[in-house]
């Protein structure tokens, strides 16, 4: 089975139309269901469509075709690639149609960029998505000038006018400082970086977790951690044990990334859940896959929200469903995302007095006594966000500690690190038959795309290390003063199917004085579904369309492309960092030090959910509101300057894109 087709454009004219696609459905019959004959004829009409804008043309003789090439990433294939010295056409075909529909413009631009970002030999090469309406009529449009390590406008073309846009395309394209190796283009490694969400769906469609973060070294870690939990669980089998595993890692290193792959992946015979205290993922995850599975069929889409209920728990639903019963659960292992978030004992006692359901012990020991029900064998993977509790009650890795020394039946796996830690939340105790196994902590940031130093840098920002953060040289950060110009340059970036969106911290409650005191609502499932997966215009509550804010309780555990932070009143700086309360009228200074943590770990989790790039807003404040002097908001921007970050670029435009179809052109 080949990957793709691939051959110079003088062979491919002299191929037969049969043949070609008789060698298109042996690629990957699984995807393509070659026994619909609506996908015969695309393929018939497309390869004719390219047969026709290449007949005869003596200087794509040599370029390079390559057809149905795998994007790992997003799960689908290019339907063609024009590899020529001088650039990259990216061609999608929609056989039959007569308009230029926006997501199709969205799915071609997606694709190149895609090549710009993990493509090793298109990141310097001029990159042109084509959109091909086989039976449309093309309004005239300007051709872009594409330079090196440009990603162009989607250009649109019909199946009679492709052949004129690619031979105007190739007199603007300018000559390379080193052209295109056009034979060997294909072999240049592709390494697709998976965001949480095209993850989980390629991980429910049963690929691994290798397989979609393809040859990078980061896979390799994410690997052995994987590989290292179902060892556990194969050991907690046949032991008839039971196990309790912690996997902890930096922000972004794709700790929940592996637990889903425990949990429907390669782990997916184990008979698992996948537990979160987290609604905002529950919601996110289960919406994308069940929208993934249904292809946009209606009837099916409501039978897969349905059976994505039992395959992603909300922890507490969990928890107050087994608490009153004796009988073990049906699952044998229990995957616990943000398992740091667990309530300690006090906490439980307290938030649950007047519930249903009477908690009488902290949630880690709930959960151990839960899974120990099992008389054969069972085993707790707790994914653990390393200084990323940012709730009172939040009993962190030690409140784990506690519950499992007073059971010592339980085997405990983590990795050396957790003994370690200073600050007390964060630290596991050493504990009677601990076993370290390094693989269990991610290191290896997979959430950057283009930039892997964002969350070391964050955490010297963090700990008002200027020096360090200094050091890290050039950082995906941004600074503006100006909320327009925010605006403006998220909007510039949402090209494609890439995300961007306004985030802030939850006690910045004098943000509203800048007009952004809409939050997102995190415990409504249709809110935060939009937000995360619909898009602006067709949805105005889309995250792109940049009227609503997100705060930590919506976007922990998940991530947008482009990030807008705006900065609240609630974290100054003061003698290093002071965080604060807004109380009736002013401010009020958070003296206790878990108080004071959790601040500091809220700005933590806004600061690290940008997959490319963040841009902070410190906004001006106001002389006559004492609750927002300019001179506090200076020297936060003054300071993250100095740590590195950059003016904000000026954004390519000066307003809000507009809501039709038509192209920008440059």
């Amino acid at each position: 089975m080949t990957n793709s087709y691939s051959a110079p454009v003088h062979k491919f004219l002299l191929e037969r139309h049969d043949l070609l696609v008789n060698q298109l459905s042996a690629i990957d019959s699984r995807q393509f269901r070659n026994n619909e004959p609506s996908q015969i004829r695309a393929w018939e009409r497309s390869l004719e469509v390219i047969q026709q804008a290449l007949q005869g043309w003596d200087a794509a003789q040599d370029w390079q075709l390559i057809l149905e090439y795998s994007m790992r990433r997003l799960g689908r294939r290019i339907d063609a690639l024009l590899i020529s010295p001088r650039g990259i056409m990216v061609l999608e075909f929609k056989v039959g149609a007569t308009s230029f529909a926006t997501n199709d413009r969205r799915q071609v631009e997606d694709y190149g960029l895609d090549l710009q970002d993990f493509h090793a030999a298109s990141h310097d090469a001029p990159i042109v998505p084509i959109l091909v309406a086989t039976d449309a009529n093309p309004k005239s449009q300007a051709i872009p000038l594409c330079l090196t390590g440009c990603l162009s406008t989607v250009l649109e073309a019909s199946g009679n006018s492709l052949g004129a846009l690619l031979r105007d395309l190739l007199l603007r394209l300018p000559k390379p400082k080193a052209e295109i190796d056009v034979a060997n283009w294909e072999f240049s490694p592709y390494r697709p970086v998976p965001g949480i969400i095209d993850a989980a769906c390629s991980l429910y469609g049963q690929h691994n977790v290798t397989e979609i973060t393809s040859a990078r070294a980061d896979a390799i870690n994410l690997s052995a951690t994987t590989d290292t939990v179902l060892a556990a669980i194969d050991e907690a089998k046949q032991t008839q044990t039971h196990i309790a595993l912690f996997i902890t890692g930096i922000p972004g290193a794709g700790k929940t990334l592996c637990g889903l792959n425990v949990a429907f992946g390669a782990g997916r015979d184990t008979g698992s859940v996948f537990l979160t205290g987290n609604p905002t993922l529950v919601h996110v995850l289960r919406e994308a896959l069940a929208r993934d599975v249904a292809g946009g069929d209606r009837n099916t889409l409501r039978a897969a929200r349905q059976r994505m209920k039992s395959l992603i728990q909300a922890l507490p639903a969990f928890r107050d469903e087994n608490v009153p019963k004796v009988d073990a659960p049906h699952e044998h292992v229990a995957i616990i995302d943000e398992a740091q978030r667990s309530w300690e004992h006090a906490h439980a006692l307290r938030k649950s007095r007047d519930r249903p359901v009477r908690l009488l012990d902290s949630e880690p020991a709930l959960l151990l006594d839960i899974m120990g029900r099992h008389r054969d064998w069972a085993v707790l993977v707790c994914l653990i966000g390393s200084g990323q509790e940012i709730h009172d009650g939040e009993g962190g890795l030690a409140e784990w500690g506690k519950a499992l020394a007073q059971r010592p039946d339980w085997r405990v796996m983590a990795a050396p690190d957790t003994l370690a830690a200073t600050e007390p939340r964060r630290r596991l105790p050493n504990l009677p038959g601990l076993r370290m196994l390094p693989e269990l902590h991610l290191a290896i940031p997979v959430r950057n795309i283009r930039n892997n130093a964002g969350a070391a840098w964050v955490e010297a920002v963090l700990q008002s290390d200027e020096p360090g953060a200094r050091g890290f040289g050039a950082v995906p950060f941004y600074i503006t003063r100006n909320l327009t110009d925010l605006r403006n340059w998220l909007w510039t970036e949402a090209r494609g199917h890439r995300r961007s969106g306004l985030v802030a911290s939850s006690g910045a409650k004098r943000l509203r004085a800048d007009g952004l005191g809409v939050e997102v609502p995190h415990m409504d499932e249709k809110a935060v579904a939009s937000w995360f997966l619909d898009r602006w215009p067709e949805d105005v509550r889309a995250s792109d369309a940049l009227e609503q804010v997100a705060t930590e309780f919506t976007c922990q555990g998940l991530e947008l492309d482009h990030v807008g932070l705006c900065w609240g009143g609630d974290l100054i700086r003061q003698q290093g960092w002071r965080a604060r309360r807004f109380s009736g009228t002013a401010w009020q200074t958070l003296a206790r030090p878990d108080a004071m943590e959790n601040r500091l770990n809220t700005y933590r989790v806004l600061l690290t959910r940008a997959r490319v790039a963040t841009a902070i807003w410190v906004p001006g404040g106001d002389e006559t509101d004492i609750t927002r002097t300019p001179h506090m908001f200076d020297e936060i921007a003054q300071f993250l300057l100095r740590c590195g970050a950059s003016p904000l670029p000026l954004p390519a435009i000066s307003a809000r894109p507009p809501a039709a179809t038509t192209p920008l052109l440059l």
